[in-house]
């Protein structure tokens, strides 16, 4: 049995112990909120678990194996690094830390602890995100093309981190994930329309080495609420619609097929293919509940984490890089 505090208990970090209260091996024992409204609701919900304001109690007690990190991603660094020097298990939520090298510095101490280190990049654990990662794997949809992200809806405006930051970490976590690879430059134009430096829409490129690309789309200014990830491929294309609860996934068998013959030749040589659209049965769960799952699972069987330390750390320097493309006025820059 894995001993758990949550550390957190907002919007999200709610949710979060409301899996690990519920999970089989797990024990959830503290909830850590310095709101008081928060911390009274937790105490009332689970009247067994200890809801405390400060850090002091989970950290220092030993029936504490694993420390949930859900407040505000300004204090992740902070807060993550006092649990893994006191010796726990830690999951982070998205984005690890705000800075590359606070991330690194988290994912080696985790190493030389001996500890878990798992970052909440929460599609990585979705069953519609994995039917396409399989689709991959077993070449259903040809060779990978490129990828584009919509994560756009009316609202929650944040101000104390840009679009980028607050939606873009979901986008980045799953183009690595179903390409398997880490961008080398990004190349991002945005505009803050609301609050002065804090940008509201964000349109971002990233290019891997190997040709291949993925645009992701974000924004809380957008009169649509879409969660869509379309994958391109060279024999069939995917369509991910988190918004559609009954229709995740439609695998298109459209694309295009080039037979070059001769440079004169080269555009009649393109035949464009239309075919059938197939919407397969995928399998159900809630993605943060398999997620937290994972965590469990990894400390009892000392595994590995899907998306560990070294992926948190991904994920941040392609945000650092996103972050002066954007200032930059859309200029590329290296990851």
């Amino acid at each position: 049995m894995v001993g758990v505090a949550v550390i957190g208990a907002g919007n999200w970090g709610k949710n979060l112990v409301r899996n690990f209260a519920s999970l089989p091996g797990a024990e959830l024992r503290y909830v850590c909120d310095t709101n008081e409204k928060a911390r009274l609701a937790m105490a009332q919900a689970y009247p067994k678990v200890r809801a405390v304001t400060d850090l002091a109690g989970p950290l220092h007690d030993p029936a504490v194996d694993a420390v949930v990190v859900a407040v505000d991603a300004s204090a992740h660094y902070a807060v993550a690094k006092a649990a893994l020097e006191a010796g726990k298990h830690v999951y982070v939520e998205k984005p690890l830390t705000l800075a590359a090298a606070e991330a690194q510095e988290l994912t080696d101490l985790a190493a030389s602890k001996g500890r878990k280190l798992m970052v909440g990049h929460l599609l990585e654990y979705h069953p519609a995100v994995n039917y396409m990662k399989d689709l991959i794997a077993r070449g259903a949809v040809g060779k990978t093309l490129y990828l584009y992200f919509q994560r756009v809806n009316l609202g929650i405006v944040r101000s104390t981190e840009n679009a980028w930051w607050s939606l873009a970490p979901h986008d980045i976590s799953v183009a690595c994930y179903l390409f398997d690879a880490t961008p080398v430059s990004v190349s991002a134009t945005g505009h803050a329309y609301l609050q002065e430096g804090i940008e509201d829409v964000v349109f971002a490129n990233l290019k891997f080495a190997d040709g291949r690309m993925a645009h992701i789309h974000v924004s809380w200014l957008d009169p649509h609420k879409i969660r869509k990830v379309t994958l391109v491929g060279s024999q069939k294309m995917v369509v991910f619609d988190d918004m559609d609860a009954s229709e995740k996934i439609r695998i298109y068998d459209k694309g295009a097929d080039v037979q070059r013959k001769s440079v004169e030749s080269y555009i009649e040589a393109i035949t464009l293919r239309t075919g059938d659209i197939l919407i397969p049965q995928v399998p159900g769960g809630e993605p943060l509940q398999i997620e937290c799952q994972h965590f469990i699972q990894c400390i009892l069987k000392d595994t590995k984490p899907r998306s560990d330390g070294a992926d948190g750390v991904r994920v941040v320097k392609v945000l650092e890089a996103g972050s002066r493309s954007l200032a930059e006025g859309g200029v590329p820059a290296d990851v």
